[in-house]
C-alpha cells in the first residue's frame, strides 16, 4: 500500500523535523501534489502500489535531469542514488566545507529557480546559513543513507528555515553559478 502525502501531514513534517517556516512547507506541498494526475488531488504518493506510481517519480515534474545523485530518466533508473553519478559530484566537493561555488554546473532555464533551491536546501537544513556553508560529510551522509545526518551530530536549525532565507540563499547560490546551458538561453 502506498503512503499518501497530504498538505497537513507534510507540512507537519517539514516543520518540525527540517524546522521549515509554514509557507515554504506549505509551497513545497504545492509542488509536488501536481505529481497526482487525479482532478483536484488532496494526496501524493512516495512509493510504488499495484493502484499508485510512486508520483514524485514522474519525469520533468519534479524529478528532473542533471542529479547530484541520480541518472537521467533517460539512462533507465532516475530515483535510486547512483554511487558513480554521486562520486563525480563529489569531486566538486574539494574542501572540508562546501559553499555555493561550483564553476561547472549548468542546466536548463525551466528548472532555474527550482535547482537552485535544490542547492540552497542543502546550506539551509544542514548547514549555517549566515556564510553559507556546509559541512561536506552531512551533505554526503545525507545522500549516501538517504536519511538524516543525526548520527554525526546534525540537529534542526534552531530558528524556523524562511521564505526569506531561501531566497537569500537561492540568491548566493545564483551568483557564484549560470545554471543554463548556452544551448537553452
Amino acid at each position: 500500500m502506498a503512503i499518501t502525502w497530504t498538505l497537513n501531514n507534510v507540512v507537519h513534517a517539514l516543520t518540525t523535523v527540517l524546522n521549515l517556516n509554514e509557507s515554504i512547507a506549505t509551497i513545497m506541498w504545492q509542488q509536488a501534489i501536481i505529481a497526482n494526475p487525479e482532478p483536484n488531488a488532496t494526496f501524493f504518493t512516495l512509493q510504488a502500489s499495484t493502484t499508485s506510481l510512486d508520483q514524485l517519480k514522474v519525469h520533468n515534474l519534479l524529478e528532473h535531469d542533471s542529479s547530484l545523485s541520480r541518472s537521467d530518466a533517460f539512462f533507465g533508473n532516475n530515483h535510486v542514488v547512483n554511487q558513480t553519478i554521486f562520486d563525480t559530484s563529489k569531486a566538486y566537493f574539494t574542501d572540508e566545507t562546501m559553499t555555493a561555488t561550483n564553476s561547472g554546473y549548468t542546466f536548463t532555464k525551466t528548472n532555474k529557480a527550482f535547482s537552485l533551491g535544490e542547492m540552497a536546501a542543502l546550506i539551509l537544513m544542514f548547514g549555517d546559513l549566515p556564510t553559507a556553508t556546509v559541512n561536506r560529510t552531512i551533505v554526503e551522509f545525507f545522500f549516501e543513507n538517504e536519511r538524516l545526518p543525526s548520527s554525526l551530530g546534525w540537529t534542526k536549525q534552531a530558528n524556523s528555515i524562511t521564505p526569506e532565507d531561501v531566497t537569500r540563499m537561492s540568491q548566493i547560490v545564483s551568483n557564484v553559478t549560470s545554471l543554463i546551458t548556452a544551448h537553452h538561453r
